[in-house]
């Protein structure tokens, strides 16, 4: 199988997809002066980006600044799988094991967050390739079928709309010989262009008036009386509250890192499919998917019939943010070898993209927010997946926190505690190896992977699909 996935990456590119286009916008002027502002964004991914639309919505005559070290996009907001989902904590499973108290609220909310979302699309025209084609849970082998009923009755009992597959079912909704049942969730959820409804939001933001700089890094922040001081390479900033979208990059506050870690996620995107192909796999509905494997891989459609395929995490010592390995062909072997796995019928497919980046990482896969500076800085982040809708959310919630709202959702847990603490170097990199040896090797071993995953899910990092059976051998 590598010899055959070795040829499929020979000539691909090693830079995201979303982001290789000629609809690419030039990026804004960056900062050269200096300025004074109400509000300062730092991070112009998605949810620095939502925060700026939502803050001018909100109230028009506010300044509003965002600044971007890189340009717009350039980290997660420009490389996720950009499934879409009603969930704004990292899916229902999880979320129902770290907020059971507030679920019922966190439902609402997230369904509430999608409307707002789907609103905005259609209030500025956004063209970002939406489908609304669900999401589709398939169980890999045997020992992946109870996992996908007990996720398809959550989904039931909080009013999702939902379908349960059995083998056959499963197969022809996308035909895989490793898929043995599976569920439907088809409210509300899709697929999109990410790049696209991050360079829409872009220009939107810049209409409604805020001011953005591009390729303008925050060097410096401290508290200076009763306002904030940003220095950057070429200006400065006066703020009177800043909000810091920085996630896995954790820009704004050496603190931030004791709760979030810098993984490093790997996508594959396939050449364009014929129909012929791309009728030997089925995938009429076109869902976005996510299997039970252990090393989980997500996969969906582009609208010119790509398979994006992702999924196997990585780390690097003291959080390196552009390895050269992930540039090479070597890090995404075993990646195009579970995709031909996968999809066996496609031998003849090959990659036109391989890419990677830093995702989030903290015990709640999920938005948090921290606080600094007597509450006139705060940090929203820790997304590590499902992030392209839930950062709307995160981005309103965390404006209101910043902003001190009376609003009821900031008295619920997620908002008013934080994720566990992650331990530092060199121990980080210690517990990350053997955890991601364990998640690339527990379903075909079993034995001490199990128990070591077992344990770091105890020790607050929800692995959603761990299990204390021996796997079934593939």
């Amino acid at each position: 199988m590598t010899d055959q996935s070795s040829a499929a990456l020979e000539h691909a590119k090693f830079f995201p997809y979303w982001l290789d286009s000629a609809e690419a916008p030039a990026p804004q002027p960056s900062l050269t002066t200096e300025i004074e502002t109400d509000l300062l964004i730092v991070g112009a991914g998605f949810t620095g980006l939502w925060a700026a639309v939502i803050a001018k919505e909100k109230d028009p005559a506010r300044e509003v600044t965002l600044i971007e070290a890189a340009t717009v996009a350039f980290g997660a907001s420009g490389r996720p799988g950009a499934i879409v989902s009603t969930s704004v904590m990292h899916g229902l499973h999880i979320a129902s094991e770290i907020y059971p108290d507030d679920l019922d609220t966190l439902e609402r909310l997230g369904r509430e967050n999608m409307k707002a979302f789907k609103a905005t699309l259609e209030r500025y025209s956004i063209d970002c390739d939406m489908e609304w084609s669900g999401e589709l849970t398939v169980a890999v082998g045997q020992a992946g079928v109870p996992m996908v009923h007990d996720e398809f009755e959550l989904h039931q009992r909080y009013g999702h709309e939902a379908q349960l597959f059995d083998s056959t079912g499963v197969k022809e909704e996308l035909n895989s010989p490793l898929f043995s049942g599976g569920f439907w969730s088809k409210q509300d959820s899709g697929t999109l262009h990410p790049a696209k409804l991050a360079w829409a939001l872009k220009q939107v933001a810049i209409d409604l008036g805020v001011k953005l700089y591009e390729h303008t890094a925050l060097n410096t922040l401290e508290e200076n009386q009763e306002h904030i001081r940003v220095v950057t390479d070429r200006g400065g900033i006066t703020a009177s509250k800043v909000l810091l979208c920085t996630n896995a990059f954790a820009a704004g506050h050496r603190s931030i890192r004791k709760r979030v870690a810098m993984i490093r996620d790997r996508i594959l995107m396939t050449e364009p499919l014929t129909d012929e192909q791309l009728n030997r796999i089925g995938w009429k509905h076109r869902q976005g998917v996510y299997d039970t494997r252990t090393q989980l891989n997500y996969m969906r459609l582009t609208k010119d019939n790509r398979i994006l395929f992702g999924g196997r995490l990585g780390y690097f010592y003291g959080a390196n943010e552009d390895p050269a390995l992930d540039k090479s062909t070597a890090p995404y072997i075993k990646l195009a070898d579970a995709f031909f796995t996968t999809f066996p019928q496609l031998q003849d497919v090959s990659f036109s993209h391989a890419w990677s980046g830093p995702i989030g990482l903290s015990t709640r896969m999920a938005v948090h927010f921290q606080t600094y500076h007597g509450g006139k800085v705060l940090y929203a982040g820790g997304y590590s997946g499902f992030g392209v809708s839930a950062s709307r959310f995160g981005a309103d919630i965390g404006l209101a926190k910043l902003d001190q709202e009376p609003r009821p959702e900031l008295e619920l847990d997620f908002a008013r505690t934080l994720p566990n603490w992650i331990p530092p170097e060199p121990f980080r990199t210690i517990g990350a190896k053997i955890t991601m040896y364990a998640l690339d090797t527990a379903d075909e071993k079993g034995g001490w992977r199990k128990l070591w995953l077992m344990m770091v899910d105890k020790m607050g990092f929800p692995l959603s699909w761990v299990t204390a059976d021996e796997p079934t051998k593939q």
